[in-house]
């Protein structure tokens, strides 16, 4: 991922320090206690279950809250993680390499809480640049280089409107035990049983 000069941003401060004083309404990013299962992550961020299972065995995209441990285990994706799933998604929609996306998902790793509603990802398809104000987006575009750009605060916003509807569950639950029968068998025995 390219960055354009960040010289002369501000520094970046600890969550809970008085840069965070006017952004009392972002999601604490850093609570490891709350999470959301893997239909209700991939509901959040517009992708299949098979496009989240294959992004966490290929770590792409891996749960922070709470890993698969076996058959049956519940993954649980933090609200970080939804953000970046979701990110991932456009940015395959746009055409980006996935080698690029790793590249991208790595960064965006590194990110300080409050770095990441003020990021603007560009891409013209094959490199992905980042953002932090509206002049470096300006002088991208003007230098022919962005063809796209996601701002990742107003992704931001969207996924936190749609988990605002969805259930979530605390990590220090004791995820349900896999019974080896599923509803649809459930529902065979109880058909040939009956």
């Amino acid at each position: 991922m390219t960055t354009k000069d960040t010289a002369d941003q501000a520094p970046v401060l600890p969550q809970g320090a008085q840069g965070l004083l006017f952004d009392d309404d972002l999601v604490d990013l850093d609570d490891t206690a709350v999470g959301y299962r893997g239909t209700t992550a991939c509901h959040a961020a517009g992708i299949t279950y098979r496009q989240l299972d294959y992004w966490a065995r290929t770590g792409l995209v891996e749960p922070s809250v709470r890993p698969a441990t076996g058959s049956g285990t519940q993954r649980l994706y933090s609200f970080r993680d939804i953000l970046v799933l979701k990110v991932v998604k456009r940015l395959l929609d746009t055409g980006v390499s996935l080698q690029q996306i790793r590249t991208a998902v790595s960064h965006l790793r590194e990110r300080g809480v409050e770095d990441l509603s003020k990021i603007t990802l560009m891409s013209d398809g094959a490199s992905v640049y980042e953002c932090m104000s509206a002049d470096e987006v300006i002088d991208l575009v003007q230098g022919g280089q962005g063809v796209f750009g996601i701002a990742v605060g107003r992704v931001w916003r969207e996924v936190e409107g749609t988990l605002a509807q969805l259930p979530q569950e605390r990590a220090d639950e004791e995820a349900p035990a896999f019974t080896g029968v599923d509803e649809l068998a459930a529902r065979r025995q109880a058909r040939t049983a009956g």
